[in-house]
């Protein structure tokens, strides 16, 4: 079972989630321990490709407060494992459509650190109204029903 170490719950606000992906990444002992005490934040990061590969960006991990003097960079970017014809996917969908690859979770899964990264379309202003909108009328039927029950 994966638990989520650390969320990226704006994403759902903001984005359009249309596709989701498994990853790893290539992280440092600190960032491995800091984690592991959720602590980091995935709020502005996204994915950018390089030649050599996919790499996060923007992802903030705390620094382990018992690290001292082998204590990581906050947002260093971090070199993600990715198959090849994934990385291709992911990048040719962002160069053509105007799509986005952007962190949704870091969870442990059999001992070892994973992302969850997704294939996102921004989400309009009026776009957002409207989830907001339906979220407050789903609630509104949720305590009625709650209420016929009682």
């Amino acid at each position: 079972m994966a638990e989520d170490l650390v969320s990226n719950r704006k994403a759902f606000y903001n984005y359009e989630i249309l596709d989701t992906f498994e990853a790893g990444i290539v992280l440092v002992g600190t960032e491995v321990k800091s984690l592991r005490q959720h602590g980091g934040n995935l709020q502005e990061s996204y994915v950018i490709f390089n030649e050599d590969g996919a790499y996060l960006k923007l992802a903030s991990i705390s620094p382990y407060k018992f690290g001292n003097l082998f204590n990581h960079e906050e947002k260093r970017e971090r070199k993600l494992l990715l198959h090849k014809r994934e990385i291709s996917k992911l990048r040719s969908a962002t160069t053509e459509k105007g799509l986005t690859v952007i962190a949704l979770s870091f969870y442990l899964k059999q001992g070892k650190i994973k992302v969850k990264l997704a294939l996102a379309k921004g989400k309009k202003t009026y776009d957002k109204r409207d989830a907001l909108k339906k979220r407050e009328h789903d609630r509104q039927i949720d305590r009625s029903l709650k209420n016929l029950d009682d």
